[in-house]
């Protein structure tokens, strides 16, 4: 016996239905949902990444549930154009207007590719770099966030004043997370994401390369030498540029060394926002 066609029937929308506890939701919506999106970065041309998303909207006290659907739809909808934070801004109203929500957020996480080419060759490869944005639409402005996070080396400079020869060295990582400034002609003056890596790497003792040969593992580890760090002095370092740059509005540096002769990491952090 062949079904009945899907026309033919009365499809109830259960979602609808009122809710048996009257209770206002922040957030529902899908998660852990995997795209090839299209990312820019100020004069670069845009970027094909795979990017981890998390997109809701609030749900009103008497509803049952979300149409679940139409996030995965405003998302395809906007899929082949470049996710700009003003373009995000814009999926989260329409969103909003097709659930009547009066809030909805988004989550992207993506890596961004740059070529980095070694400090004494020129060997050049790809470098992958953990990148984030969150997007918060609703009541009030909407609102922007771009998180960044370089991975460096750092020498350790009590290591190196208290031996006769060498110091310890270790990989580390600068995440920074930041709220730009609103743009006087609507959107956001947001600092580019290759501004944000060269703000990282210089508050280290030296960036980290893909590829090295010989000749760049001797330029590496002699600048490494000559410009030793705490984790206190990258934090710091790395605040004072966000400070200087009229772009942002807020931020949150969170620097952190993988220590080589511990067993335990070491970390310093620092939020700060500016006065209006």
């Amino acid at each position: 016996m062949n079904p009945p066609h899907v026309s033919s029937l009365l499809l109830e929308d259960t979602q609808n239905q009122a809710a048996p506890w009257p209770i206002f939701i922040d957030a529902v919506g899908v998660c852990g949902l995997r795209l090839p999106v299209l990312v820019a970065d100020n004069a670069r041309a845009p970027q094909l990444v795979t990017a981890t998303l998390s997109l809701s909207a609030s749900l009103a006290h008497d509803a049952k549930g979300s149409h679940m659907s139409r996030f995965v739809e405003v998302l395809e909808e906007a899929r082949t154009q470049v996710f700009s934070p003003q373009r995000l801004a814009a999926l989260l109203d329409e969103l909003r207007r097709r659930l009547q929500a009066r809030q909805a957020a988004l989550d992207m996480a993506f890596p961004f590719f740059l070529e980095r080419r070694a400090p004494h060759t020129g060997a050049a490869a790809l470098m992958d770099y953990a990148c984030s944005y969150h997007v918060r639409s609703g009541d009030a402005d909407p609102q922007f966030t771009l998180a960044v996070e370089a991975p460096v080396a750092a020498l350790c400079p009590c290591s190196k004043a208290i031996s006769d020869y060498g110091a310890h060295n270790q990989r580390g990582r600068i995440r920074m997370e930041i709220t730009p400034r609103r743009a006087a002609e609507g959107g956001w003056d947001v600092p580019g994401i290759e501004e944000c890596i060269a703000v990282a790497e210089g508050a280290a003792s030296s960036p980290v390369y893909p590829l090295l040969k010989r000749p760049d593992e001797r330029v590496v580890t002699m600048r490494m030498y000559e410009n030793p760090v705490f984790v206190e002095d990258m934090a710091r370092h790395t605040a004072a540029a966000l400070m200087a740059d009229e772009r942002v509005q807020a931020f949150r540096v969170h620097a952190e060394t993988l220590e080589s002769i511990h067993n335990h990491n070491a970390f310093a952090r620092i939020a700060w926002t500016r006065d209006a």
